[in-house]
């Protein structure tokens, strides 16, 4: 029976959503909310409606409300995702600076806070604790926030390609559900089915070329939603005592965040500034096309869940070898594609001077 709900919730919040994200993108071109390419650092080369998110939005909170528990920790997302939604429509409409957003983004975490989701305990090693964990008490509520605020950023920071941020929250979905299903945690499950049949939903309308983009309203949703559900449950335990998991599943954004804000401390700029050295951008520049980067990204995100659903079901030694296997393929592939690049331009170069 939980099964079938599942898929009732994945399939309610898939159907609502591409049904509705065409009148959102006639509603967005209406009122004149679309992504004009005025930028250096954009890919797209004509104006894009945005506020696809919003479609996103009411597909994944029909399906929670029909199939999910009614308790504190379900309210509690459910009200900060209401927060960071309306911010991200503002956002969309008349581009907030980062200082306007990060307040409500922190009100959005509190909210949650409130609502009893929080990060509660941490792995230490054995000499610190007999039980190998540490109660933070107080100190969860600070790190509970850093984490909804910068997991929210970092979903927001990769949304520069046709379709890539939908597809790596979907893909980081898939894992979580893995995760909840392995660890007999239905809420979760119900939660994550319910984001990726809305992930789902709208990227047939955001694959190369997109029709209309999710926007901030789309990306900081899913980021808060992502974020909220890493620490759901006896997602508390597995996010803190077995730390690599949520930085598995949540990994590529999280390091293009994290690189990101070196890159910009270094050059002396604020560390919220846009700029086009994201990984994405690194992939293009490599002569990729956009579907190929994308691609590419995707790999990457669905190899390193792959290693959190297996450092949960088979231990972290058989994880790690999983990930040297993958670091070796990598390093082989960028060696593979140096030398075709290598290849293609000297063969370029030796046709000019014929």
């Amino acid at each position: 029976m939980d099964k079938i709900i599942l898929l009732l919730a994945f399939a309610v919040s898939f159907i609502i959503t591409f049904a509705s994200t065409p009148f959102v993108k006639q509603i967005a071109e209406k009122v004149d909310i679309v992504d004009k390419p005025d930028e250096a650092r954009r890919v797209h080369k004509k104006p894009i409606p945005l506020l696809g998110g919003l479609a996103m939005f009411y597909g994944f909170i029909i399906s929670v409300i029909l199939f999910g528990p009614s308790d504190s920790n379900i309210r509690g997302m459910v009200l900060g995702a209401l927060v960071i939604l309306v911010v991200g429509i503002i956002d969309d409409a008349r581009q907030l600076s980062a200082k306007v957003k990060l307040p409500f983004q922190i009100l959005a975490a509190v909210i949650l806070i409130l609502h009893d989701v929080r990060i509660d305990v941490i792995s230490v090693p054995g000499f610190i604790s007999d039980s190998g964990v540490l109660h933070l008490g107080f100190w969860g509520i600070p790190l509970t926030l850093i984490w909804v605020v910068g997991v929210t950023n970092a979903v927001n920071l990769i949304d520069g390609l046709d379709g890539l941020a939908a597809g790596v929250s979907s893909i980081s979905c898939m894992s979580l559900l893995c995760i909840s299903l392995i660890v007999g945690e239905y809420e979760v499950a119900l939660i994550t089915a319910a984001l990726t049949g809305a992930c789902f939903g709208f990227l047939p309308y955001n694959f190369n070329p997109a029709k209309i983009f999710m926007g901030d309203t789309g990306s900081t949703f899913l980021g808060f939603i992502l974020a909220s559900v890493s620490i759901m449950g006896l997602f508390k335990s597995y996010a803190v005592i077995s730390v690599a998991v949520p930085f598995l599943v949540l990994g590529l954004p999280l390091f293009d965040t994290g690189f990101a804000i070196l890159r910009r401390m270094k050059a002396g700029k604020p560390i919220m500034s846009p700029d086009r050295e994201h990984l994405h951008h690194r992939v293009l520049d490599m002569g990729f096309s956009q579907k190929k980067t994308v691609s590419i990204i995707y790999l990457m995100c669905t190899v390193l869940g792959l290693c959190a659903v297996v450092m949960v079901s088979n231990g972290i030694l058989q994880a790690l070898l999983l990930i040297l296997c993958v670091i070796a393929a990598v390093l082989l592939a960028s060696r593979l594609i140096g030398l075709r690049m290598e290849k293609e331009g000297e063969k370029d170069e030796e046709e000019t001077n014929d």
